[in-house]
């Protein structure tokens, strides 16, 4: 079959690489063992494309993904990209009403699942309050008979919008972040710059969800840019992972802090073959010291990104020759992306002094699907204001304060406690209740709510935190329960949670190493 000749956008990186390289290795299922060559990634990818366009998906309409880790989920992600249309990829963790919001909010004109989350699927599907017209089963055979008569690929350029990313919000519903052809390829050039820098002989095992922007964005897609090999693996464990990254000679990864503790806490870890390792990554939260001296000690480099779904992953990179010495910032930008820190009339503040972090850079995102009040605001005088207060001291290393947003990152998932306090209120027996986070050595932050209840009320916290799980997703819920008289409050009743963190994590920071 001849390629088709490039049109723009991330498709064309698969194009382009099976022209100059067609049997390197594109994808490996972990699982499976099944390899796909970049070549066969872009015939796939074509195929995909047309039976998209047969099913009706056209330029601009949003195609839903509930998908594990797996070969199709990046077929689809890039067979949805060369349509012009807009892949909406899903946390597969969240309750089935969480996710008929997003269908609800995205629209879509098809949904697409891996095989083990039918269930799920349907039921999000058949709670939402909108219709949708198609529902593909990605791992089982296709009776579509696709046109083939257009061309697969659409002409798209870096300013048209190929994912949306939904992030939660603070109003308790989740905000779908608009993320363009050009925000991913700037990505990727931003990551192969590190450690050393990314060419096609890296291979990386991809086990931390693609519906995260660090999991496609920090190794799995600039590693396609560069035309190196991807390991998908659907399910962590800490010795699977590590027999994984052995097996196929990983030479670069990207996991979460609780994964990386969980990993160096492999009994037999010396028996694995990690000796390809170059450099590995850790972002969703600060890694702990004793963890990242774990890996130094090995010979790998490690780093850590920081990001967001908003600004993408490569914003800012403390780099192995500082993690332990700035152990404490979120270091440096990287290289096309300026930072700096404001008052509240945008306004530049000090060196050393507290302000809102705020961005700008090719990484920034389009703004907020359907909400352009809120997209204005976020993208005001050009930059991209995060919500995080933070300082930059005179060597450039930036140190978050607090967030004003009140996110909690557990187990490299964004949590914001208004959606967990929400679930609780709706619990009989709860008269007042705030949600912190609280350091805890394997989540990183455990979410802990801080309940006041009811006069005569009776409640556990074992009751409490079940009742929230049959409400929000698992690892929404509380880790903890803690009862108190009283929520501190000032004299206009505005809750104080950096009192309530000072009382139960001995300090009034959200962010702690």
């Amino acid at each position: 079959m001849a390629m088709e000749t490039p049109r723009g956008g991330i498709a064309d990186w698969i194009t382009r690489r099976a022209e100059r390289a067609p049997d390197h290795l594109a994808l490996i299922d972990a699982d499976s063992d099944a390899r796909v060559s970049y070549l066969e990634l872009h015939q796939h990818i074509a195929d995909t494309a047309a039976a998209l366009r047969t099913l009706g998906v056209r330029r601009g309409d949003r195609v839903v993904m509930v998908m594990d880790n797996s070969i199709e989920f990046l077929t689809y992600l890039f067979a949805t990209a060369a349509l012009g249309a807009v892949a909406v990829p899903v946390n597969f963790r969240l309750a089935a009403p969480e996710i008929a919001y997003i269908l609800e909010d995205s629209r879509p004109e098809a949904v697409v699942h891996s095989d083990r989350l039918t269930e799920l699927t349907a039921s999000a599907v058949a709670t939402a309050s909108t219709d949708v017209r198609t529902i593909v089963n990605a791992d089982a055979p296709s009776d579509v008979v696709a046109d083939r008569s257009a061309p697969a690929f659409e002409r798209v350029d870096d300013d048209d919008v190929c994912l949306i990313m939904y992030t939660s919000g603070t109003t308790g519903h989740p905000k779908g972040a608009m993320i363009t052809h050009g925000h991913l390829r700037w990505n990727a050039i931003n990551m192969v710059m590190v450690g050393g820098g990314l060419s096609s002989n890296d291979i990386t095992v991809t086990v931390a969800p693609l519906f995260h922007i660090g999991a496609l964005g920090l190794l799995t897609t600039p590693l396609l840019y560069v035309g190196g090999t991807v390991v998908l693996q659907k399910t962590f464990s800490p010795a699977g992972t590590l027999a994984a990254m052995a097996k196929y000679r990983a030479t670069v990864g990207f996991l979460v802090p609780a994964m990386w503790a969980a990993l160096s806490q492999v009994e037999n870890f010396v028996d694995y073959d990690v000796s390809a390792v170059r450099f590995v990554m850790s972002g969703g939260a600060p890694c702990p010291l004793p963890v990242i001296r774990f890996y130094q000690a090995k010979g790998w480099a490690f780093l850590e990104g920081f990001g967001m779904t908003e600004f993408g992953p490569s914003a800012l990179l403390l780099d192995n020759d500082h993690i332990v010495s700035h152990a404490g910032t979120v270091g440096r930008p990287f290289l096309h992306t300026d930072v700096a820190v404001v008052d509240d009339d945008d306004r530049p503040v000090l060196p050393g002094e507290v302000g809102e972090l705020i961005l700008r850079g090719p990484t920034t995102f389009a703004g907020y699907w359907g909400l352009p009040e809120q997209s204005e605001a976020a993208l005001r005088g050009g930059w991209f204001h995060s919500g995080d207060l933070a300082r930059i001291a005179e060597d450039g290393f930036v140190t978050l304060v607090d967030r004003k947003k009140d996110m909690i990152i557990s187990g490299g998932e964004n949590v914001y406690p208004i959606e967990v306090e929400q679930a609780l209120y709706t619990h009989p027996a709860i008269a007042d209740v705030a949600v912190i986070g609280v350091p805890d050595h394997k989540w990183g932050e455990a979410v802990t709510a801080v309940v006041v209840l009811r006069p005569d009320a009776v409640a556990d916290a074992g009751e409490l935190i079940e009742f929230t799980r049959s409400r929000i997703a698992h690892f929404k819920s509380p880790k903890r329960v803690v009862f108190t008289d009283e929520l501190p409050r000032n004299a206009t009743g505005k809750l104080l949670k950096r009192a309530l963190r000072e009382k139960y994590t001995g300090t009034a920071e959200a962010v702690t190493r």
